[in-house]
């Protein structure tokens, strides 16, 4: 097994969000991961943005007619020409 040393915190902040949306490859996501366990700078930002996802989620959930309006938005932009929304 190759090792590779431990990313540096800009590194990680660059990539956070990739982290937390699952897109790295699982290389780089244990490699992050790794990071966050240890990392008591990165450790409250990663924290933060986990939160600040899970509220958004939840939100979006508790509001079903935010669907109907952005279906609605979107017909009326499809209804003014705007070809190729939605």
């Amino acid at each position: 097994m190759t090792m590779h040393p431990m990313l540096d915190c800009d590194a990680v902040m660059r990539q956070l969000w990739d982290y937390l949306d699952g897109e790295l490859t699982p290389e780089r996501m244990k490699q992050i991961g790794a990071h966050l366990a240890v990392c008591q700078r990165c450790y409250p930002q990663y924290q933060f943005e986990r939160r600040f996802l899970d509220v958004l989620a939840a939100a979006r959930n508790d509001h079903p007619a935010l669907d109907q309006l952005r279906l609605r938005v979107m017909a009326a932009l499809k209804d003014e020409g705007l070809a190729g929304v939605g």
